[in-house]
């Protein structure tokens, strides 16, 4: 037999909520026996998300025999999800499937974090649960205080709490934050879990005060059965057949909010005792310690416990019949209320005038699914391009915010400069880019850069006080002092002509590491070792030194890449020292003929920016006579998280990097290596790549700080500190955030999807992909053609094909017709004219042409196939401005909308009229009420028989 239909309602609160459990008391004409299955199902109503309903379980529990059945549904009662299906049924389960491990680990999980987890139980606690919110924010308040008490007591035994600072803590505010207090705080909580563990079970096992008295609406049953009420023993043995649990009498409630009391008292004492005691640096690491203890037994260690208590409960114990959780609901048939429980609304008791109709059942065939799934998945899709962009929108901000804080807008000033500082542009004499001779070298070291590296006197001649080690700009500090470093080559690296060879006595090459000179000499380059009269100074600068000597890198220059040793000279002393030095080394002939490379490297600091600056002035002395000068100026800003708002920033962004891979690697798991063909999966992998790539450059760029910091800490920075390899990492840093920004910016082209123009875009390139990569393939070919004719023939005649790298610089200027072809004309009349011709012909002519005709047709192709397969995205597009008209009150529902609402509205006046009659016997019994209730005497009754008579 089947029972009528039963419609959930409750007019006085909200119920089958998310996450809710709700039971129900349903009164049926005569015993059920046992059940076999349960159909349920929804109308659908309600305004998006609402209208999906997610079923665990339902338990039904016969109030006579005490008998339970078991449905398990684990499904969505939804349009979208799954099947489609809103209407089931469920056959009743039977041990196996109430025992199955993946039943069992999901309710178990969901039940541990709304009960188990301390602190999000607070807000979470299941409603019929006995361990009230009161004893769990007073179980939080011990934890707490215990803990701040195990950490003062750390700090109180710390000798070095004081003193030792941690040059890799964060600052935030007042705070200092480091791995020692991170780790402090984490151990505390750690030892604080047993003690609280205990609390909280002993609030949990705590009976109720009514524990073992008759249930009235079991004495009830009894009398309408006619059967004897049994005893209390009976009860009490019929609880013992149940497993053991270990439980307290009520009363030990009292002990319980004592014991918390004393514990909370004992930890304020000597919280207040010894914390007043504490000086500013450690009150400051015990309350990072505290912090990052509270914080990680939020997410960490009561996490860790919901896990391994599950994963016990799930493999262990999961042939346990009874079900706690709903235990609480179904065996707890004791309708008085506990001393601390209270109605949630009025008692309203129905006369007997109240009439209850037939239960109409709402249910919607499949062509009416049909629709309301097609418009629950536009719905869905809108909802789902709305958080896309809004995301979006979010990360990049976080993008372009973190790397714009990290670039200081006084770089390209603090460079210029430098520039105009040192190379002395401006000046005729002294002008280091129009260097061209050993002499002119000389003279620029001896009249320019000594002079600049000290600051000299005011304008009104007073003496320049309080800028020692300043340069004489006065607003950059010299951090040490200035190396001169030279590298010369071996004599006679290279082999001179026998026809010539009476005319040369020597042959020097061009610098490489092979023919690196490398030997000691002295003053003047001499081999004897006869002493000398030349001060140390003088001598060390014929003397060899590696590159742990003398802290620096390998350098790249225009011509070469030159070694990290060489024969240097520290410009240290007073400026007439280095000027009398500088005129010695110069007589001694210390640039010479196997000279070529001399390189000027020092640090300079300027507070009011806070710059580091790394500054590299380059002399490459060519084979051919040929001096080339160079100069590089790299401003380095070692100040990162100087703000909160800046952390939280990074934060989040590397939040949105985590959930990006989440998701990448679940596209990848279901479309396998087809996810690479994708180029917007392949800008995601760029993002991805390049933030965590940055992340590893950044914990290299703050161990490079921390060197510098620590040796300009020991020697308030009269000690020589080379930069070059903190700027080689300051370079990566924000070359990796160019690349996240520029991939960021050219993903927002993706959100555009839904216009049909961007989409033309998208599409044409996607279609021409295979046909542009050959064309790229063959043009690359007669690039390399033409790169080779124009190098050859004029590598000696016009600049820009001086080297394979201008070559081809050069053209690309010819493709994009921005190249004079008047050097050419200069080198070659009759050649250079027909290479150009040729090139322009052949390359700008053919190919520009070819491009466009790739480009032309693949556009062609896919606006043909657009007008004849509509693209789903303009249907998303159309149904989200109809929602917004809507929304704004612009239009009307459309005439499907309108269908369902009517059909769901419409009610046959026939089966409305019962309804009508109740609500008649309602009013009529409210006002015989308050006629009783204001006339007293003979009372009249009415009955529905009555009244249709």
């Amino acid at each position: 037999d089947e029972t009528q239909i039963r419609t959930f309602a409750d007019p006085q609160r909200r119920i089958l909520q998310r996450g809710g459990i709700d039971a129900f008391i349903m009164a049926v004409p005569k015993s059920l026996g046992s059940l076999s299955y349960i159909h349920i199902w929804h109308d659908n109503t309600g305004e998006g998300e609402s209208a999906s309903w997610f079923l665990k379980y339902i338990i039904v529990r016969d109030l006579q025999t005490t008998e339970k059945f078991h449905f398990i549904c684990q499904k969505w009662f939804a349009v979208e999800k799954g099947d489609g299906a809103i209407d089931y049924v469920l056959p009743v389960a039977g041990e196996y499937q109430k025992q199955e491990l993946s039943y069992v680990l999901s309710k178990q999980a969901y039940h541990s974090v709304s009960d188990d987890h301390l602190w999000f139980s607070i807000f979470s606690r299941p409603p019929s649960n006995k361990f009230t919110r009161v004893q769990r924010c007073t179980c939080c308040f011990v934890l707490l205080l215990t803990s701040m008490f195990l950490n003062i007591l750390y700090y109180d035994q710390s000798n070095d709490a004081d003193t030792n600072t941690n040059t890799r803590s964060l600052a935030l505010g007042p705070l200092y934050i480091s791995p020692e207090q991170i780790g402090i705080g984490i151990i505390v909580e750690v030892l604080t879990i047993v003690p609280s563990l205990l609390l909280v079970q002993f609030f949990r096992r705590l009976q109720s005060r009514r524990a073992h008295q008759m249930s009235p609406l079991r004495e009830a049953m009894y009398k309408i059965k006619q059967e004897p009420t049994p005893s209390e023993t009976t009860i009490k043995s019929s609880d013992e057949k149940k497993s053991f649990r270990l439980l307290f009498p009520w009363w030990c409630l009292f002990i319980a909010y004592g014991l918390s009391f004393i514990v909370a008292a004992i930890s304020i004492f000597f919280i207040i005792v010894r914390g007043i005691e504490f000086g500013d640096l450690k009150t400051q690491k015990w309350l990072a310690s505290l912090l990052s203890g509270f914080f990680s037994s939020i997410f960490l260690i009561q996490p860790i416990k919901i896990i391994i208590l599950t994963l016990l409960f799930a493999v262990f114990i999961r042939h346990k019949n009874e079900d706690e959780q709903a235990a609480e609901f179904i065996d707890d048939d004791n309708i008085e209320l506990n001393d601390d429980e209270e109605y949630l609304h009025s008692i309203q008791t129905e006369s007997s005038f109240t009439y209850r109709s037939q239960t109409r059942a709402n249910r919607l065939d499949k062509v009416d699914i049909a629709r309301a799934r097609d418009r629950r998945v536009k719905e869905i899709q809108m909802w789902s391009i709305i958080r896309e962009a809004f995301t979006f929108f979010v990360f990049l901000s976080l993008l372009y915010t973190i790397t714009y804080t990290n670039v200081n807008d006084n770089a390209f000033y603090q460079v210029n400069h430098l520039q105009k500082f040192f190379l002395n542009t401006r000046q005729i004499t002294n002008d280091y880019t129009k260097i061209s001779r050993i002499s002119e070298y000389w003279n620029w070291l001896e009249n320019s850069f000594v002079e600049n590296i000290r600051a000299q006197e005011w304008y009104n001649g007073q003496p320049p006080s309080n800028l020692s080690g300043y340069i004489n700009d006065r607003s950059n500090r010299l951090i040490g002092w200035a190396t001169m470093r030279q590298l010369r080559i071996k004599p006679d690296s290279c082999k001179i002509e026998k026809p010539v060879q009476y005319l040369f006595a020597h042959c020097y090459d061009d610098y490489s590491f092979f023919n690196e000179e490398k030997q000691s000499f002295q003053p003047g380059w001499r081999n004897n070792q006869t002493s000398s009269s030349f001060n140390s100074v003088i001598n060390r600068a014929f003397t060899y030194q590696t590159s742990d000597e003398l802290n620096s890198s390998i350098y790249v220059g225009k011509h070469e890449t030159y070694n990290s040793g060489g024969y240097a000279y520290e410009f240290r002393g007073r400026l007439s020292d280095l000027q009398s030095n500088l005129s010695e080394l110069y007589q001694l002939e210390w640039i010479d003929s196997q000279t070529r490379a001399v390189l000027i490297q020092f640090s300079l600091y300027n507070p009011n920016s806070q710059f580091f600056i790394s500054c590299n002035l380059l002399v490459e002395f060519l084979s051919s006579g040929w001096i080339e000068p160079q100069s590089r100026f790299d401003p380095i800003s070692f100040q990162t998280f100087t703000s909160l708002f800046q952390l939280i920033c990074s934060i989040f962004y590397m939040l949105f990097i985590i959930s990006m891979m989440i998701e990448g690697i679940q596209s990848f798991m279901k479309m396998k290596f087809t996810y690479f063909r994708n180029l917007w999966s392949l800008i995601d992998l760029g993002i991805i790549i390049c933030s965590w790539t940055n992340v590893g450059i950044y914990i290299w760029k703050c161990q490079e700080s921390n060197r510098i910091g620590d040796l300009f800490q020991k020697t308030n920075g009269y000690v020589y500190i080379s930069l070059q390899t903190a700027a080689y990492v300051n370079d990566l840093f924000i070359y990796l955030f160019g690349f996240c920004c520029f991939f960021g910016t050219i993903k927002f082209v993706h959100l555009f999807r839904f216009n049909h123009r961007s989409m033309y875009f998208i599409k044409t390139l996607q279609h021409a992909g295979r046909s542009l990569i050959a064309f790229v393939f063959m043009v690359s070919i007669i690039y390399a053609a033409f790169l080779a004719l124009f190098y050859l023939l004029f590598i000696s005649k016009v600049e820009q094909c001086s080297s394979i790298l201008q070559t081809t610089q050069m053209l690309f200027e010819m493709t994009l017709l921005k190249f004079d072809v008047h050097d050419l004309c200069e080198a070659a009349s009759l050649l250079g004219p027909i290479c150009f011709s040729l090139f322009i012909f052949i390359v700008v002519f053919i190919c520009v042409s070819m491009f466009i005709t790739i480009i032309r047709e693949s556009f062609a192709f896919v606006r043909n196939e657009a007008k004849l397969k509509p693209n789903e995205d303009q249907r998303i597009l159309s149904f989200m401005i109809s929602k917004l008209k809507q929304w704004l009150g612009l239009s009307k529902s459309s005439e499907l909308e309108r269908d369902e609402d009517m059909r769901s509205r419409y009610i046959d006046p026939i089966e409305s009229f019962p309804d009508k009659i109740n609500k008649l016997l309602d009013v009529l019994n409210q006002f015989h009420g308050e006629q009783q209730s204001n006339q007293p005497g003979e009372k009249v009754k009415l009955s529905v028989d009555d009244t249709f008579h």
